[in-house]
């Protein structure tokens, strides 16, 4: 059974830095791509970043680009994904996701297993 597991969230100012874990188990890690999306109240769930099942790629959204940094450690089935100078209108529930194959990385119907998600909030 697989499962990815978000943590790291919380409540944080404008201008400060979370970073969020998501641990996978159930798959084999070094295989799969992996993604972080976020999704505010009311709007659809959009791409955040991705990184691919090397590690030798990454993808960010253009709103994060030079503020947040996707990694992952194979040794650990862990993504992580660091932000910083984070801004209120990063306010949302974050979910990593898991894909197998290569293709599209900013779509969400491409991923294969969802993480349950963590909030984060950003206060002005």
């Amino acid at each position: 059974q697989v499962q990815l597991v978000e943590s790291g969230g919380g409540l944080v100012q404008a201008g400060g830095s979370l970073r969020l874990s998501c641990a996978a188990s159930g798959l084999t890690f070094s295989s799969y791509a992996m993604g972080w999306f976020r999704q505010a109240p009311g709007k659809e769930r959009e791409f955040v970043a991705a990184i691919t099942w090397s590690g030798a790629h990454t993808y960010y959204a253009d709103s994060v680009k030079g503020r947040f940094t996707i990694s992952r450690d194979d040794a650990k089935n862990t993504v992580y994904l660091q932000m910083n100078t984070l801004k209120p209108e990063d306010t949302a529930v974050y979910y990593c996701a898991a894909k197998h194959y290569s293709g599209n990385y900013l779509k969400p119907d491409e991923y294969d297993y969802w993480g349950q998600g963590t909030q984060v909030t950003v206060s002005s």
